[in-house]
């Protein structure tokens, strides 16, 4: 695997694990809000549902992380591959923004770690 993909896997897991943070801790406070772009009542309401999202973002990162450490790639190519169907999911479901930010890095990294 080269260096370049590498850190795009790890770029991925990194996210995941920010995503992960942002969904269970701080969903209701100003960096969640602005982040998703919630009113903090919307957030409060619904601030139980962002943080099982959030550790399920959580699996996908430990995934990914424990793949590349026991030098499993099976296991990193489906952890990634979960994340670009979960990716192309948010994009159709609430944000074309979620594509890129998620699905996309997951893609190139599917790509480079192929070649």
């Amino acid at each position: 695997m080269t260096m370049l993909a590498l850190l795009l896997t790890v770029l991925v897991a990194a996210l995941h694990g920010y995503f992960l943070v942002l969904e269970m801790f701080l969903w209701t406070r100003p960096p969640g809000l602005k982040t998703f772009r919630n009113t903090p009542e919307k957030a409060q309401a619904t601030r139980v549902l962002a943080a099982n999202q959030g550790l399920y973002n959580g699996f996908l990162a430990a995934g990914i992380l424990i793949g590349l450490v026991l030098q499993a790639p099976v296991l990193v190519t489906f952890s990634l591959a979960c994340v670009v169907v979960a990716g192309c999911y948010g994009a159709w479901s609430v944000s074309r923004r979620i594509f890129y930010i998620q699905a996309l890095p997951a893609i190139l990294a599917l790509l480079l770690r192929a070649l």
